[in-house]
């Protein structure tokens, strides 16, 4: 699994001991996390839908097309899928939400999508946590989609790339996940609970 915060418009940090580092693993903080001004919002036929939700939850996660991983990822996470839409709360709060894909050229291709909606100001607001994008399939996966994953993941506040579970294909969901998914979960459990995230 790769986590990182977008390249292109973070601060460089500072370097932490590597002992620091075993000793406790904190995510690091998004620097963007709302829309930007200027930026194009997408043709309609491109955009995610928004859908009033009923209830609460600590975090809200939005599958960017349909067998992007969406329930999946809900039910790992304790979080609730949106299906396919941007969620717009009664009580006119901003809902924490994550955005999840496949890493095929159709889930990547949606995710920017849904990204540049976002950033465009042509979404619902919501608090952007970052995106997760599944292995689409056993193996590597090829280089063309690496690239275009990091590239797609320049646009939302912080990236995941999650591996393939075979297990989860043959509908076995009592296997422990790789390390890389107990990462993503902690990550997510501090983002989502942390009361300093900037709230609009």
């Amino acid at each position: 699994m790769q986590q990182s915060l977008n390249p292109w418009i973070t601060s460089p940090g500072i370097e932490t001991p590597a002992e620091e580092t075993l000793d406790a693993y904190l995510p690091p903080a998004a620097v963007i996390s709302a829309p930007l001004k200027g930026m194009v919002e997408p043709d309609a036929a491109d955009r995610l839908a928004s859908r009033t939700m009923a209830g609460s939850a600590a975090l809200w996660i939005i599958g960017a097309h349909g067998g992007a991983g969406e329930s999946r990822i809900a039910d790992l996470l304790g979080g609730r899928a949106t299906g396919h839409c941007w969620p717009v709360l009664n009580d006119e709060s901003k809902p924490r939400a994550l955005l999840v894909c496949r890493a095929d050229m159709r889930g990547l291709t949606a995710a920017r999508s849904a990204l540049t909606q976002w950033v465009s100001g042509a979404a619902p607001k919501v608090e952007l946590l970052g995106l997760a994008v599944l292995a689409d399939a056993p193996g590597k996966t090829p280089k063309a989609l690496r690239d275009f994953t990091a590239i797609v993941g320049g646009g939302a506040p912080r990236l995941w790339t999650l591996p393939w579970v075979e297990a989860w294909r043959h509908g076995d969901t009592t296997v422990s996940p790789a390390r890389e998914y107990q990462r993503f979960i902690t990550d997510l459990a501090a983002l989502a609970t942390d009361t300093t995230q900037t709230t609009h």
